[in-house]
């Protein structure tokens, strides 16, 4: 059953070849044997889940199931969950009960699907590698000395060591793609606006997006159709109609024109991943797709300009964090003074306290217009870089990652080196635009993700143009020695 996709078990469950309780008690075995090599999750909802898998069982035997009624699943521990710990990897919230679901939670507890449980991942959503949790760092199923990535990194690695068919993720500079890519799964991030964010604790408003991660584009199509929508709740949520993301997974992929932009395959790609890419690209071109060479010009000013943008919003986000009306509270304070300083002081990671202290900065008085306004400027004309490139193309590719995953401890005495582990995804964020990874093949042990950008709203045909790709080559099947 856990080698199975979504596709794959609801046709079984449909079938009455098992029911969910079943089903569940198979990846709760799972995740009790594996979990401790891997400490991918943070929270296990082992009773929940089994209740809800009846609720499923019972609606199964109605008939009145859809695709994922009772398909297990994890949360990533960014989304408020009723009645259950939500922490965001941090010591700032290892003692928060939320008190709602996220609107991402309940559209899929809505679908059907059983929460299984929460990921861990990178302390409020900052890092690529997933070692910035308070609950320490997630291991890679490829080579339990490699990281997984991140922010979602506990995510992609659950879905990878095959504990459930499929994770939640979110997005602000490449946290679903880059530990998609890292651990050989499929993760789409939807355009902004097309997911509600109400519930999805912030860490950047103006980048920050959910969307679904899972073994096939196929599963992604079905879990983004249950994801998707307008929310009243969510004053960035759009009100544009939900297309059935399955209905042309399988159009043809003759005239397909994909943009491969120079400044992607260029210095600081390394050259065995390149040599997947390019195979990649091949495969596409056999499919009847249509190679254009395309310039982003201002790719490598979205590095800087993502490091200021980001920590700004960030430092606006986690000032609610004061340990005076939720979450972590220091011992004994002297004073109100003393009660903020402290209890920010003990209860935020390094990495987090960075990125408040930049963004601080870069708003304070005599700085704004410097680097806050100057770099709203940037991430327009890196915007307006998509928008002129979808004149010529239909869908943009290039890697997702300069590297296969590195090894644990590697960068984290480097941040900038870290931070340039985004390098290709994070313009995609600074414009809003959908993107997703695919497994294109390996280096070594260790999985290459194929990156795939489309135009606003367009997740139909980045859907259809992975699947079709998924459909003649076996890279998202395979699993990690030892987890199959």
């Amino acid at each position: 059953m856990h080698n199975k996709t979504i596709v794959e078990l609801s046709a079984d469950l449909h079938a009455k070849k098992y029911s969910s309780e079943e089903l569940t008690r198979t990846f709760l075995a799972r995740i009790d044997k594996f979990n401790p090599q891997l400490n991918a999750l943070v929270t296990l909802t082992g009773e929940q889940a089994l209740t809800s898998a009846r609720h499923a069982d019972a609606q199964l035997a109605r008939g009145t199931a859809g695709p994922l009624t009772g398909i297990p699943l994890i949360q990533k521990d960014i989304f408020c969950t009723l009645g259950v710990k939500t922490t965001c990897g941090s010591k700032m919230l290892d003692n928060f009960i939320a008190p709602y679901d996220a609107t991402t939670v309940i559209k899929l507890k809505d679908a059907g699907t059983v929460m299984l449980g929460k990921a861990n991942m990178d302390e409020f959503a900052m890092g690529s590698s997933n070692e910035t949790s308070f609950y320490g760092p997630v291991r890679n199923p490829w080579d339990l000395n490699a990281v997984p990535g991140g922010s979602s990194g506990g995510s992609a690695a659950v879905v990878a060591a095959r504990l459930a068919p499929a994770a939640t993720g979110t997005d602000t500079g490449g946290s679903i793609r880059q530990p998609a890519a890292l651990c050989g799964i499929t993760g789409i991030k939807p355009t902004y606006g097309r997911v509600s964010r109400y519930g999805m604790i912030a860490f950047a408003s103006s980048l920050d997006q959910a969307g679904p991660m899972a073994r096939s584009a196929e599963d992604c199509a079905i879990l983004l159709g249950a994801m998707a929508g307008f929310d009243a709740l969510d004053s960035t949520s759009v009100d544009t109609p939900v297309p059935d993301y399955r209905a042309n997974l399988n159009n043809p992929l003759q005239g397909l024109k994909i943009g491969l932009p120079r400044e992607y395959f260029g210095k600081g790609l390394d050259a065995q991943v390149g040599k997947v890419i390019d195979d990649a690209i091949k495969q596409y071109r056999a499919l009847g797709a249509e190679i254009v060479d395309i310039t982003l010009p201002n790719t490598m000013l979205s590095v800087p300009t993502y490091y200021v943008v980001a920590p700004a919003e960030c430092s606006s986000n986690l000032s609610r964090f004061d340990g005076v009306r939720f979450g972590y509270r220091c011992t004994d304070p002297k004073d109100l003074a003393d009660l903020y300083k402290r209890s920010r002081g003990e209860g935020f990671g390094a990495e987090v306290k960075r990125r408040i202290m930049i963004g601080t900065y870069a708003l304070s008085a005599g700085y704004y217009d410097a680097y806050y306004l100057k770099a709203q400027q940037l991430r327009r004309l890196i915007s307006e870089d998509f928008t002129q490139a979808f004149k010529q193309v239909d869908v943009i590719m290039g890697p997702t990652s300069p590297t296969v995953a590195f090894n644990l401890g590697e960068k984290l005495a480097d941040p900038v080196t870290m931070y340039l582990s985004d390098i290709y995804t994070i313009a995609v964020n600074l414009a809003g635009l959908p993107g997703m990874s695919i497994p294109a093949g390996f280096v070594g042990q260790r999985p290459v993700g194929l990156q795939i950008i489309g135009n606003y709203f367009d997740e139909a045909r980045l859907l259809n143009t992975a699947h079709k790709y998924q459909q003649v080559t076996d890279w998202h099947q395979r699993a990690p020695e030892g987890f199959k």
